[in-house]
C-alpha cells in the first residue's frame, strides 16, 4: 500500500535531551566528551562588571559556538548562527534548547574584541596540555613549517605606494624605507596583510603567514603563531622554540624544518637549546660571473676569512644589525690577484665579504646534512606529511585557506581556534581508541578465562 505522510500536523514534544537525536559518531558529540571549559569563567571574569549591566553570554557558550563553527567548517558568524537555528547538534553542543533564542552574530564579534587574542591562545594551549596528559603528544619531536593564508581583501583594495612622491611631499626622515623600492603594493582595507607568494611562478597576494609546530606522535598542534606575509621564517622560529617548550613542559629533542628555515641564526638557536635540527640546506645558486661569498673560508676561532687564493681578510667596523661582520681584503693583495676581474667590483680596490656571526653554526649544520642517514631521512619524510598534512586539513576542512576577518589580532584568533579544533579532534579519537582498547582487552580476558587461561 502506498503510504502518505501528513506534514502539516502539530508536533508534541516529550521530555528528553537533544543528545538522544544526535549520532554518537557526530564530530560535536565526540568533541563534547573531551572538551572542558569550566576554567574559562574565572579567566575572563576581570573583563566584566560583577554587579552592573545586562548579563552577557556565558563564556563557555560563546567558545562552544565558535568551536562548533570551526569543527563543522562554518567559520563566518552570520552563517554559523543561521545554521545553529536549525542544527540540533549545534544547539545541544552549546546548551540551547529548541525554544531558546540564539544570540546575535555580532555578539561573537564583541566577545573577540573584548577578550583579545591572548585569551584565545590560552584556550588553544589548554588543548595542547590535554593532549599531553592523554599521551598523544610529548613535545620531544616537533615538525615546524609555515603556510600563507590569503587575506580577506579584494584586489581592488590594493594600491601602489610611490615612495618618492610621498617623500617629496613630506619630511624624508619619516620614511626610512624609501630605498627599498620605487613602489610597493599595500592594502588599504587591511594594512596588516602584506604581499607574499609561496612560489616563484605564482603572483604576489595579500596574505598572512602562519607558523605551525606539530608533534610527531599523533599530529597534535603544539604551537601556532601568525605574522605578516612578508616576514621571513627565520625571524619567528627562535621565539617559537621557547614557546613550544613552555606550552608542552618538556624539553624538545628534535626539530624538523624545511629549507626555508636554513639560516645561521636558526641553527645557532637550536645549538644553544641542545635541540637536534633536521633541516636541509638551501639550494646552491647557479654560478655567476662574480666569485660568490661561499668560496671564502670563515675562521671563527681567529675571526678572519680566507679568499680562494689563500689571502686573509680582516674584520672592520661594528657588527651591523647585531648579526653581520664585514671582512676586507688588502688592496695590494687584490691588485696582484689574477681573479680580480671576477672578484672585485670596479668601484672598489679590494674585496669585501659579509659573514653572519652565527656562520659557524651554519657550517656545522651543512656538515651534518652531508652525514644524514636513514633515521634523519625518515624524520624529514614524516615532517613532509605531518605538518603539511595539518595545513591541508586546516585549509580544506576548517576554513583556514582564507582569513575570515581583517587585522592581525583577528587572524591570530582564527588560527588559535582552528588549531584548538584540530587538537580536540585528535583528543576525541584518542579517547575512542582508549575505550575500544579497554573493551577489547576485557573481551579478550573473558575469552581466555573461558578457555581456562588466567
Amino acid at each position: 500500500m502506498l503510504g502518505c505522510k501528513e506534514r502539516g500536523q502539530l508536533e508534541l514534544f516529550i521530555t528528553g535531551s537533544l543528545r538522544q537525536l544526535i549520532p554518537d559518531d557526530h564530530v560535536l558529540a565526540r568533541v563534547d566528551r573531551v572538551l572542558d571549559l569550566r576554567w574559562l569563567r574565572d579567566e575572563v571574569s576581570d573583563l566584566y562588571c560583577a554587579d552592573n549591566g545586562r548579563p552577557g553570554i556565558d563564556p563557555e557558550v560563546a567558545v562552544r559556538l565558535m568551536l562548533a563553527g570551526f569543527l563543522l567548517g562554518i567559520v563566518h558568524d552570520r552563517r554559523l548562527m543561521r545554521e545553529a537555528q536549525v542544527n540540533l547538534a549545534i544547539r545541544w553542543f552549546c546548551g540551547f534548547a529548541l525554544h531558546e533564542p540564539l544570540p546575535d552574530h555580532s555578539s561573537l564579534t564583541r566577545i573577540r574584541q573584548r577578550w583579545g587574542a591572548e585569551r584565545f591562545r590560552r584556550i588553544f594551549e589548554r588543548t595542547v596540555q590535554a593532549c599531553i596528559a592523554a599521551k598523544i603528544a610529548t613535545g620531544e619531536v616537533v615538525h615546524i613549517d609555515a603556510s600563507l593564508i590569503r587575506a580577506h581583501v579584494s584586489w581592488d583594495s590594493l594600491v601602489v605606494r610611490h615612495v618618492e612622491a610621498v617623500t617629496e611631499a613630506n619630511d624624508e626622515t619619516l620614511f626610512d624605507n624609501r630605498k627599498k623600492g620605487r613602489s610597493k603594493k599595500v592594502c588599504v582595507t587591511d594594512p596588516d596583510a602584506t604581499m607574499a607568494t609561496n612560489g616563484r611562478n605564482r603572483r604576489l597576494e595579500p596574505a598572512y603567514k602562519q607558523h605551525t609546530a606539530v608533534d610527531d606522535v599523533a599530529g597534535v598542534i603544539v604551537d601556532v603563531e601568525v605574522a605578516t606575509g612578508e616576514e621571513n621564517e627565520g625571524i619567528a622560529v627562535v621565539a617559537r622554540l621557547d614557546a613550544i617548550t613552555a606550552t608542552t613542559g618538556a624539553a624538545m629533542a628534535v626539530a624538523t624544518m624545511d629549507a626555508g628555515y636554513a639560516y645561521a641564526k636558526v641553527f645557532r638557536a637550536l645549538e644553544d637549546r641542545e635541540i637536534e635540527g633536521v633541516v636541509p640546506a638551501k639550494a646552491e645558486p647557479p654560478p655567476g660571473k662574480v666569485i660568490p661569498t661561499r668560496r671564502f673560508k670563515f675562521d671563527a676561532r681567529h675571526n678572519i676569512a680566507r679568499c680562494p687564493r689563500g689571502k686573509i681578510l680582516h674584520p672592520r667596523g661594528k657588527l651591523q644589525r647585531g648579526a653581520f661582520q664585514h671582512f676586507h681584503a688588502n688592496a695590494k693583495d687584490c691588485a696582484a690577484c689574477p681573479l680580480k676581474a671576477r672578484c672585485v667590483s670596479p668601484s672598489r680596490y679590494g674585496r669585501v665579504v659579509v659573514f653572519n656571526v652565527n656562520h659557524p653554526s651554519l657550517l656545522r649544520a651543512r656538515r651534518r646534512r652531508l652525514r644524514w642517514g636513514e633515521r634523519e631521512e625518515r624524520l624529514y619524510q614524516r615532517h613532509r606529511w605531518r605538518v603539511e598534512g595539518v595545513h591541508g586539513e586546516a585549509k580544506t576542512w576548517h576554513g583556514l585557506a582564507r582569513a575570515v576577518r581583517r587585522g592581525l589580532d583577528n587572524m591570530r584568533i582564527q588560527a588559535f581556534l582552528t588549531a584548538a579544533a584540530i587538537n580536540l579532534k585528535r583528543l576525541a579519537v584518542a579517547l575512542i581508541a582508549l575505550i575500544y582498547g579497554v573493551l577489547n582487552t576485557h573481551t579478550r580476558r573473558k575469552q581466555l578465562h573461558s578457555f581456562g587461561v588466567a
